[in-house]
C-alpha cells in the first residue's frame, strides 16, 4: 500500500459521501479504489455498521472494514449551523456528492439539491441513494436488502419446493445498487465534460431488485410464462444445475448442444448425448429431471473438483460447489489478487482490472474522525477554530493514541 501513489483512472475526482450501511459506501468505494479522492463524513456516532459484529480492524467490525477503504474519515454534526456551513465549503471542491438519507432529510435541514446545492455548485454531480426512490406509491420509504429482494420478486425465484421462497444469502441488490450508482456517476462526469452541468442521479435498492429479474420477467413479459422456484435450474437451459458426483457437488451451465456433446463425450456416456430427448435444449429443459438422474449416474466415479477442471479445460463450462473458505484460498483468487492483505487488514480485492490505470489500496478504513482536522485545516479552518468545534461537538476527532 502507497497512500502518496495514485494512478486511478478517477484520479482528480473528489467525492463527499455521507451514506451510510452498504449501498452508498459500496459505490463510493468503488469510485475511490479507483483513485477518487473520497471524504466520508459520518455523523458524530459513526456509520451504524462500524458496529455490525466484533471489532476487528481499528475498532470497527468486519462489515464496516469491507467496504470502506481508500477514504478520508470526517465526523461532523449536519444538524448544527457551523456543520451545514463545513459541509458547503467542502463541496465547493467537490465533484460528486453522495448520500442515502431519507427524502427530506438534506431539505430540512437547509441543504436541499433543488432549492441549494444545484444553484450554489451548478456542476455538482448529487447522488440519492434510497430504498424506493423519491416519488411514487413508496417513494420516501425506508428499505434494506432482504427487504427488497421480497418486495422485488428476488425471493419469489430464489428456492425450492422445500424451502419456498429464499433471500439470496449476500446482500446482492444493496451491492447492485452500488455498483449501479457508481456507473451512474461516472456517466454523469462524462456528460459534465460536455454541458459543463451537474446533475441529480436517483439510485434506488427497489429498481435493482426489479432489474435483475432477468430472464424471468423477460418469460412472463413475453412468453407469459409464470416463474416458479426451481432450485438451482435454470427456467430456459438445461443441463444448467447442481449435479451429485461420486464426491461432492458440481454445478453445470451447458448453454449449447456442442458443450452437452463434450459433456458426454468426457464422462464417458456419448448415449446420453445421442438420446433423442435430449437433442435440443427445449427438450432437455422438458426433460431435465430425467437427464438429471442420467448425469449423476454418469458422474458417480468422479470427484467434483477433478471433473470441474476437466470440464473447464474441454470448454464446458463447470464448477465444484466451493464455500467461502475454499474461495479466498484457492491459487486463482490469489493470482487474481481478489484478497488483499496490510499487516491486519484483509479484505477482498478490485474486481476490475485496467491496464494502465490501475485500481489500489491507499488508505485503510480509519478510525471515525481520523482525518476529521486533516480536511478542516486543508479547508483553511484554524487550529482554534476547529478545537472550538471539537468542544461544541461540531466536528469529531479520533482518540489520539497514547
Amino acid at each position: 500500500m502507497n497512500p502518496s501513489t495514485n494512478s486511478g483512472a478517477l484520479a482528480g475526482v473528489k467525492v463527499v459521501d455521507l451514506s451510510r450501511v452498504l449501498g452508498g459506501p459500496y459505490c463510493t468505494q468503488i469510485l475511490a479504489d479507483h483513485g477518487a479522492e473520497v471524504i466520508k463524513l459520518e455523523p458524530p456516532d459513526g456509520d451504524e455498521t462500524r458496529l455490525w459484529g466484533v471489532p476487528v480492524h481499528r475498532g470497527a467490525s468486519a462489515y464496516f472494514t469491507g467496504i470502506n477503504r481508500n477514504k478520508k474519515m470526517l465526523a461532523a454534526d449536519l444538524r448544527q449551523d457551523a456543520g451545514k456551513a463545513l459541509l458547503l465549503r467542502l463541496l465547493q471542491e467537490a465533484d460528486v456528492l453522495v448520500h442515502n438519507f431519507k427524502t427530506g432529510t438534506l431539505e430540512k435541514w437547509g441543504l436541499g439539491y433543488d432549492e441549494v446545492l444545484r444553484q450554489r455548485f451548478p456542476r455538482l454531480i448529487y447522488c440519492h441513494v434510497t430504498g424506493f426512490g423519491d416519488t411514487g406509491p413508496l417513494g420516501g420509504l425506508p428499505g434494506y436488502d432482504g427487504a427488497a429482494q421480497a418486495l422485488g420478486g428476488n425471493m419469489s425465484v430464489n428456492g425450492d419446493a422445500a424451502s419456498g421462497p429464499t433471500r439470496v444469502g449476500m446482500p446482492m441488490v444493496d451491492m447492485t445498487t452500488g455498483m449501479n450508482a457508481a456507473l451512474a456517476i461516472a456517466m454523469a462526469l462524462i456528460e459534465r465534460a460536455r454541458s459543463g452541468l451537474g446533475q441529480k442521479i436517483d439510485v434506488c435498492l427497489y429498481d435493482s431488485a426489479v432489474m435483475m429479474l432477468h430472464p424471468h420477467a423477460p418469460n412472463l413479459l413475453l412468453v407469459g410464462e409464470k416463474p416458479r422456484l426451481t432450485g438451482n435450474a435454470h427456467p430456459n437451459i438445461s443441463p444448467y444445475d447442481s449435479y451429485r458426483t461420486g464426491e461432492g457437488p458440481i454445478f453445470l451451465a451447458v448453454g449449447n448442444n456442442g458443450q452437452f456433446n463434450k459433456l458426454c463425450q468426457l464422462v464417458g456416456h456419448p448415449e446420453i448425448a445421442a438420446n433423442p430427448d435430449y437433442a435440443t435444449n427445449v427438450l432437455r429443459v422438458t426433460n431435465r429431471e430425467a437427464l438429471k438422474r442420467d448425469l449423476e449416474a454418469a458422474f458417480a466415479p468422479f470427484v467434483a473438483a477433478s471433473l470441474c477442471e476437466q470440464l473447464l479445460r474441454a470448454g464446458v463450462p463447470a464448477g465444484a460447489v466451493l464455500d467461502v473458505e475454499q474461495v479466498l484460498a484457492a491459487p486463482h483468487t490469489r493470482h487474481r489478487q481478489m484478497v488483499v492483505e496490510d499487516g491486519a487488514y484483509k479484505a477482498l480485492g478490485i474486481p476490475i482490472k485496467f491496464d494502465r490505470t490501475p485500481g489500489g489500496v491507499r488508505l485503510l478504513p480509519a478510525e471515525l474522525g481520523a482525518h476529521t482536522r486533516e480536511i478542516c485545516a486543508a479547508l483553511g479552518y484554524s487550529d482554534a477554530q476547529i478545537d472550538e468545534w471539537v468542544a461544541a461537538g461540531v466536528v469529531i476527532e479520533a482518540a489520539a493514541k497514547g
